[in-house]
């Protein structure tokens, strides 16, 4: 489909004069923010003195944003006008945009501030959209320093040491995390980029010896390889001190608790290439408070809702550079405030399911017990409960997994294809602790099902390696991202016992 290219066009007096006020206000913050971020140390002090009072000026600098892309975005004054929306002046007025609804629909140049994209410094990352077909997502210069900026200071207040050593396991190329982590950790530390490579780490651990404070940043997957691999090669762990810092994807307490058998501690980050790279982090009061939340229905009612069972990652965000709402339907909204933002983000619904809550709701729900939860690192940001996406995608090694894609590895060129008769996928924790995605399937009559699982797994494999460009990346970079497991099962048997003949469900969260 092509996209829409609608240009700025000519303003008139009046909406010269309103994006003259809008962009002064927008710089006046920004140049704020960014006072807190110059330094790793400032960055600190704004994280552990940020005052809930600040949420009404990051929600008026959110409709800010918004008014001002009104008349400088030309793809986003398209989108408004379409919906009659260009004249909103609440930050609810304004419509949710999507990959779907906007990034789908315009076109790079169109999204970006004046309609222009083309500058030196701008940055093209890459992910696949749903069917295979990569979606890019620029970043300028003064956005890509916030974010280096902003990640910097997090891993000083995290991981601290007097001898910072990054080695740098996510995926190289046109990845935003790989990169940008590279880039944003030099500035505080000593950097090896090795990308998802046992052995180059093994070697690089080796080489330059116990003498530093290392962080492995990576895929949580991953990082069980490493620890596994380093434990068969007898590696001297006590010798050394090694952290690791992940993202990509959510992780459990009981990888979390596996990891830390070797790795001083593990934290998480959050971020998505449709936004931005550290929306969020863990700290290790999150984490203590996630591990409460798994064994303490009354604190999950207060902060999850009555009933809830699942349990969500929790990080920080700080709502004067990442605005967050959650809708309706309880999924994540992201507005980008700093005026930096090449391509503004406004109100974008990445599809993550969410709780908010602010620091002093959850010290209300701990009571007592917030004292004794609280850490060194004392940061004073908000929180976010994140769940993940909502939808059917399954997230894996930084690729994303869809059941249109698997559905095509599954059929085409398998003998046993007509003894399909349908499937679904779930995430889950094998034995040691290793996560992989399943392949359910529900099979009509007899048949081999070590055999059928075989041929279902080298097509699904070829297939996902064909269209989708993370996956293709994983695979080449760590074998092991091929090993897709398939539950061979009777018709009404396994996880299909549950879902009704009138409707396929690709997902399913207890198979």
């Amino acid at each position: 489909m092509t996209r829409l290219s609608p240009v700025l066009g000519p303003l008139t007096p009046r909406q010269r004069w309103r994006r003259a006020r809008l962009q002064a206000y927008s710089w006046s913050l920004t140049g704020l923010y960014r006072l807190g971020a110059l330094h790793p140390a400032i960055w600190r002090l704004v994280a552990r003195g940020y005052h809930p009072a600040l949420d009404w000026v990051a929600a008026r600098h959110a409709r800010v944003a918004c008014q001002f892309a009104a008349v400088d975005v030309p793809a986003y004054r398209h989108f408004l006008r379409e919906r009659g929306a260009e004249h909103a002046r609440t930050l609810a007025g304004f419509p949710e945009t999507t990959k779907q609804n906007y990034a789908g629909t315009y076109d790079e140049e169109s999204r970006c501030q004046e309609g222009r994209l083309h500058r030196p410094g701008v940055i093209v990352d890459e992910s696949s959209g749903s069917s295979g077909k990569p979606y890019n997502w620029v970043r300028g210069p003064r956005e890509l320093k916030g974010i280096y900026r902003n990640a910097a200071g997090y891993i000083e207040l995290v991981f601290p040491g007097e001898r910072l050593f990054v080695i740098n396991a996510y995926s190289m190329g046109a990845w935003a995390t790989g990169t940008t982590t590279g880039t944003a950790m030099a500035r505080i530390a000593m950097v090896k980029n090795t990308g998802p490579d046992l052995e180059k780490i093994t070697d690089t651990l080796l080489h330059f010896g116990p003498g530093y404070d290392y962080v492995v940043a990576a895929y949580p997957p991953f990082l069980k390889h490493l620890r596994d691999r380093l434990d068969e090669a007898g590696f001297p762990w006590r010798d050394y001190r090694v952290r690791g810092m992940v993202g990509g994807e959510g992780m459990t307490e009981a990888l979390r608790d596996y990891l830390e058998e070797r790795f001083e501690e593990v934290r998480s980050g959050y971020g998505a290439s449709d936004l931005t790279i550290g929306m969020g982090a863990e700290t290790g009061f999150s984490v203590r408070l996630r591990k409460r939340l798994a064994v303490d229905q009354r604190l999950r009612d207060a902060l999850l809702g009555p009933g809830e069972q699942r349990l969500p990652m929790i990080f920080h965000y700080n709502p004067l550079e990442t605005f967050l709402e959650v809708n309706a339907d309880g999924e994540l909204l992201c507005t980008i405030n700093t005026k930096s933002c090449l391509q503004p983000k406004l109100r974008y619904n990445v599809g993550d399911e969410a709780r908010l809550h602010t620091l002093t709701a959850v010290k209300e729900a701990l009571g007592d017990d917030y004292e004794r939860m609280w850490t060194d690192e004392r940061m004073n940001l908000p929180l976010l409960f994140l769940f993940g996406r909502k939808d059917s995608t399954i997230s894996y090694m930084g690729a994303n997994l869809y059941p249109q894609d698997v559905e095509y590895g599954l059929y085409q060129g398998n003998p046993y294809a007509a003894a399909i008769s349908r499937f679904c996928l779930s995430l889950e924790e094998l034995p040691g602790l290793e996560y992989r995605p399943v392949i359910n399937l529900e099979v009509r009559g007899e048949v081999d099902a070590e055999e059928l699982a075989t041929i279902c797994r080298k097509g699904v494999v070829a297939h996902l390696s064909a269209v989708s460009r993370d996956f293709a990346e994983s695979l080449k970079e760590d074998p092991t991202a091929a090993d897709l497991r398939i539950r061979v099962f009777g018709e009404g048997e396994g996880p299909f016992a549950k879902l009704t003949k009138m409707k396929n469900v690709y997902l399913v969260k207890d198979a």
